[in-house]
């Protein structure tokens, strides 16, 4: 497939059919508070290279596994309080 740009509704359908489900929704929140695929605006409209797209859905694999006690440990998300508390 040559390198085409697509809509955000249209990159959540490439990544699903690609194996990555990934919804509308969610890489509209990934542009929103970051970690998503880079993607490029034209006008008021959101664009992402299918290229982008493979490339963001491959780092979030992890190395083949062979029993689950392989899988490396999530690291937990710490909370910052606002205001120095």
């Amino acid at each position: 497939m040559s390198d085409s740009f697509l809509t955000r509704p249209e990159a959540a359908e490439y990544l699903t059919a690609r194996g990555f489900p990934v919804a509308k929704a969610t890489l509209q929140k990934y542009a929103t508070v970051g970690g998503g695929p880079v993607y490029r605006r034209f006008g008021n409209r959101v664009l992402y290279l299918a290229s982008d797209l493979d490339t963001w859905a491959k780092s979030k694999l992890t190395p083949a596994l062979s029993a689950s006690f392989e899988a490396p440990l999530r690291r937990s998300k710490l909370i910052t309080l606002r205001g120095g508390r």
